[in-house]
């Protein structure tokens, strides 16, 4: 295992976890921009510019894009979460230079008023569908609440009106202040040749303008508000539940994992005993979300209306408990051991590598070997656990409920 970075003179970061016994190459572009940066007038562009990546460039159509990234037998696909906005792609690695090639081209997008018009029909579209899922919709709408004016609650789809209302040129300005190459990391995992990626990457990314972004960083401990919402054709009680937890950048993320699952996980966890083994709630989950410069623990059940303030008071129980009680070595060895092991088989594939990877760069600039992460989680203990509740003892709860 080697690992290699550089710099180009426009800002783009080059990075590789170079595992030469690899029989295949992840690559990705990492932009730092989401939609906590947006404005309000331009809510859900962060999204809506995913989708236009893949209408062409001046160089390829949509349909050439395609058949390009079929001929190579390439797995691939994007994402786009509050903060960041990844390209990915694994193949065979005589075609990293072809698809370092087609994703260069496709970063620099035609953005063409037609594929424009054409794709806000698709992302209404969009809205609508995660709107018609309960579980979903509860969760945008108490990251909102929690959030508050904090910009980490902006939702990643906007709204019908912010999507309707939004222009091309809107699109192409915010494209240009945030696709910058001083805002992106291009990432490689695997089976890499190091020279062949630094000097194409050279020839094929030099030319992009740096823009020096900005990003506000604030952290924030929540609203603690309540909120309940009436739905038509919702049957069941959609609860989520939020609280304060450690950023991207606070060691302490590691324990916070370790701590949800302990008690959130979907199977063997303290909330799953309390409420889905005594059929209390259908499914109960809590989770860690590290953000930057702030994050959140989040709790999602589904239950019977009538038994929706018994949901939330065992939940705050439970948190009551372990921060009275502290956990069991037997939970604490578990926990530790599903996530040792969930890492270490994503961590065998260059693919399973690859968001890791980039991830740690972009919020930290820092890379960790697969080895001294797994360390780390092993070396959690009792005490690190009652600091991390010490600082961020889960006792302010921001709780959105969503039912009939």
């Amino acid at each position: 295992m080697e690992f290699k970075h550089t710099q180009l003179d426009n800002g783009l970061t080059i990075i590789a976890e170079i595992m030469a016994s690899a029989r295949s190459t992840a690559v990705g572009f990492f932009t730092r921009t989401g939609s906590r940066d947006e404005q309000v007038e331009e809510s859900g562009v962060s999204h809506f510019l995913e989708h236009m990546m893949f209408k062409g460039t001046e160089k390829r159509s949509a349909l050439e894009v395609n058949l390009e990234f079929d001929q190579m037998g390439a797995k691939y696909n994007a994402f786009t979460s509050e903060e960041n906005t990844v390209y990915y792609a694994v193949v065979l690695p005589e075609y990293q230079e072809r698809i370092l090639d087609l994703w260069a081209d496709l970063l620099r997008p035609a953005l063409r008023d037609s594929d424009f018009t054409t794709e806000k029909g698709v992302i209404l579209e969009e809205i609508a569908m995660y709107k018609d899922m309960p579980n979903f919709d509860v969760m945008d709408r108490c990251r909102h609440l929690h959030f508050g004016d904090h910009c980490c609650g902006n939702s990643v789809l906007g709204t019908v009106e912010s999507i309707t209302a939004l222009t091309s040129d809107q699109m192409r300005d915010y494209f240009n202040r945030r696709y910058a190459p001083d805002n992106m990391v291009l990432a490689c995992a695997g089976n890499v040749n190091w020279d062949e990626l630094v000097g194409q990457a050279r020839a094929l990314c030099s030319n992009w303008e740096s823009s020096n972004p900005k990003r506000e960083l604030s952290d924030f401990g929540g609203t603690g508000q309540f909120e309940a919402i009436e739905k038509e054709n919702v049957v069941r009680n959609h609860l989520c539940m939020m609280t304060a937890a450690p950023s991207n950048q606070d060691a302490m993320r590691y324990g916070a994992g370790v701590l949800a699952s302990i008690i959130g996980d979907v199977t063997n966890s303290r909330l799953y005993w309390a409420l889905v083994d005594n059929a209390i709630a259908d499914c109960a989950d809590f989770d860690y979300d590290p953000m930057d410069g702030t994050g959140a623990y989040y709790t999602y059940a589904s239950c019977n209306p009538e038994d929706s303030e018994k949901v939330v008071q065992i939940v705050k129980d439970c948190l009551a408990k372990v921060r009275r009680d502290g956990v069991t070595e037997k939970e604490l060895s578990a926990s530790i051991n599903k996530i040792a092991s969930s890492m270490t088989l994503s961590g065998e594939i260059p693919m399973g590598r690859l968001v890791p990877l980039g991830s740690n760069w972009i919020y930290c600039h820092e890379y960790k070997t697969l080895a001294e992460e797994l360390e780390i989680i092993r070396g959690i203990g009792h005490d690190q656990l009652g600091e991390l509740m010490e600082r961020y003892p889960m006792d302010k709860l921001t709780v959105m409920r969503l039912g009939p």
